[in-house]
């Protein structure tokens, strides 16, 4: 049979379809998917952490959720570069003929196929939550979750039968370098330099300057009130734009009380430099004011190393209910918050009082707090 278009022979004529570049724009893309698998697995155990990380999870460092959720979300835009390079060197494999040689070429082109899939879902699902747009019908976190486990399987039987391959390539041939090549990698570590450093100011204060693409500027936000700390759901969007006039804040315990405004506003009151973290990569420092959670705690009668629960006025929502370790209880810094950067809080940013704790997720940080008790 005739073979044509892409299926005839010499049909790629660049030599930079070649397993030198393969290689080292593979070893590029791994390093960056491995950053983000990690730093992603961080970012679950803290939000659904299992039964043996139960109240384990620590609060310190305070800006440490900043950091590996910054690292995830820069990561993952590093690779959907390179993995179109990636892919660019290899693609002409896709037209080999005969498509499957033996049973093990035919499991091994299934393999990738899978990997493939697996990472450009990972990447462009990823990609559309940093702008919180979900055309899907499905759940976001978990299938962004399973499909991690699936792309790090598909890689490791990838790697495994690819190994002689990528021994042979992987240190620099004695032969002087292909041209094409020096211009493919120089191309795609610059598209990843311009990417990372154009996107990362929204989670990296030196680099905010040069924050043109990320979906986020925190610091230059329009919110009523003066701050410039981003919100993701406003009060409008969780139905809590009219707080009850007679609002009084439940604290549950032995000793359980109920308080209103002005009697949390006549307590002791703390301010610390906290930052919120959110899992589409942006964060921003703010100062807030308000009282510690432990002295609430210990008001109401409930003992040091106690979970609680955290629930807001807001009507419905995945984060309506939140629990809170114990360490992040008991830690001097998690505050029940009144105000932002010197003013009170407004309707967005969690009026009449919210929780602000160290090294916590975003969606954790519960607004318009309504009722705080033991777990």
């Amino acid at each position: 049979m005739l073979r044509r278009g892409p299926f005839r022979p010499g049909a790629f004529r660049s030599a930079v379809h070649e397993p030198r570049a393969a290689v080292v724009l593979g070893r590029w893309l791994g390093a960056a998917l491995l950053v983000c698998f990690a730093t992603g697995l961080v970012s679950h155990l803290l939000q659904d952490p299992p039964g043996w990380l139960t109240g384990r999870q620590p609060s310190r460092p305070v800006a440490g959720y900043r950091f590996t959720q910054g690292l995830h979300v820069a990561a993952g835009l590093a690779a959907i570069p390179l993995t179109g390079a990636k892919l660019w060197t290899v693609y002409p494999r896709l037209f080999e003929w005969p498509p499957a040689r033996s049973v093990r070429h035919l499991l091994e082109r299934l393999a990738v196929a899978l990997l493939v899939a697996a990472v450009l879902l990972e990447l462009f699902s990823g990609l559309l939550n940093t702008l919180q747009w979900y055309p899907w019908p499905f759940p976001f976190r978990q299938t962004h979750y399973w499909t991690a486990w699936t792309a790090v399987g598909a890689l490791l039987v990838h790697l495994a039968v690819k190994a002689p391959v990528i021994a042979a390539h992987w240190r620099r041939a004695v032969a002087v370098p292909l041209a094409g090549r020096r211009a493919l990698l120089t191309a795609t570590a610059t598209a990843v330099g311009a990417v990372t450093l154009t996107t990362a100011g929204q989670s990296v204060p030196w680099l905010r300057a040069l924050d043109l693409f990320a979906p986020r500027r925190p610091g230059s936000g329009s919110v009523p009130g003066g701050s410039g700390l981003p919100v993701n759901r406003t009060a409008a969007q969780a139905g809590t734009t009219v707080v009850p006039a007679d609002w009084q804040l439940a604290v549950d315990g032995p000793k359980g009380f109920r308080i209103d405004l002005a009697g949390l506003r006549a307590l002791p009151q703390t301010t610390a430099d906290l930052p919120i973290a959110c899992v589409e990569g942006w964060s921003a420092n703010g100062r807030w004011t308000g009282v510690r959670l432990a002295d609430l705690l210990r008001r109401a009668g409930v003992p040091a190393g106690s979970a609680v629960r955290i629930t807001s006025l807001e009507a419905a929502g995945p984060y309506r209910v939140t629990e809170l370790p114990a360490r992040h209880a008991d830690d001097p810094l998690t505050l029940l918050a009144l105000a932002l950067d010197g003013r009170p809080l407004t309707p967005d940013h969690g009026f009449p009082a919210r929780l602000v704790a160290p090294n916590r997720p975003g969606v954790l940080q519960t607004k318009w707090v309504a009722r705080i008790e033991v777990v």
